[in-house]
């Protein structure tokens, strides 16, 4: 599919070399997802049932995904801005782009491409807890789309979890983050004997900012994906406790 930022999925435009690079990308990933990636996202890969030999058709996974969680994917061009973003989770909608990267940028892509957005991002929204996590993400950061303070450590929370979480299974690490999931050495790195692993803890995640152009410094764990709204509870205490000292600033 040529690139051109298509703000619809034109299934029948995809090329031979775009199914190349899926499954190229799909089949590498997986053979250190099968290790490393957490149970409830291989658990969810089935369910939405993305496989090496074909790209997910929009339309088709949206069956899937209103069916069980009432989530559904909206082709966009590319990166979109907060607010947006915030309003179309409210809405049980997940932003994607439908196009893929060349054979030649399978290592390194500035933008990212529908392999991060569906592959890494989508099969956990047909996971209940996940869902509705996300969900009520979209609704805490409309509450505070206006507040470039709180912005921030909602893109904390977010980075954090959503793009490079950690979960604990069976007393390992274990990879639920859409940024790992869909980066070989995002993956690798974050499973290193010597990568800081810490616990997640709200407090710590709102004192910690990051680069979005290297690999992770330190990466969070919860225990399990039900943990997950209650983090965004204790956000939403931190962000009215935060609003309030503000007033004295």
């Amino acid at each position: 599919m040529e690139r051109n930022r298509p703000l619809s999925q034109q299934y029948d435009l995809y090329t031979s070399e775009d199914f190349a690079v899926w499954r190229a990308l799909f089949e590498r990933q997986m053979l250190l997802l099968n290790q490393y990636g957490s149970q409830y996202y291989k658990a969810a890969l089935n369910t939405v049932g993305f496989e090496a030999a074909s790209i997910p058709d929009f339309n088709v996974v949206n069956q899937k995904l209103r069916a069980g969680t009432g989530w559904q994917i909206t082709v966009v061009p590319g990166l979109v801005p907060a607010a947006a973003f915030f309003a179309l989770l409210a809405r049980r909608i997940f932003p994607a782009t439908c196009w893929l990267r060349t054979m030649a940028e399978l290592d390194y892509i500035e933008e990212p491409d529908m392999f991060h957005d569906v592959f890494g991002h989508i099969p956990l929204l047909s996971n209940p807890a996940y869902a509705d996590f996300m969900h009520a993400f979209g609704q805490l950061g409309l509450r505070w789309n206006d507040d470039e303070r709180k912005m921030e450590l909602l893109s904390r929370i977010y980075w954090y979890t959503i793009e490079f979480g950690l979960i604990r299974e069976d007393g390992q690490p274990k990879i639920y983050g859409a940024g790992i999931l869909s980066s070989p050495g995002e993956t690798l790195h974050s499973m290193a004997p010597d990568t800081k692993r810490s616990a997640f803890h709200v407090p710590d995640i709102l004192d910690t900012p990051f680069r979005t152009d290297v690999l992770q410094e330190a990466y969070f764990e919860i225990s399990d994906l039900d943990q997950l709204t209650g983090i965004l509870e204790e956000v939403a205490v931190a962000m009215r406790q935060d609003a309030k000292h503000s007033v004295f600033l």
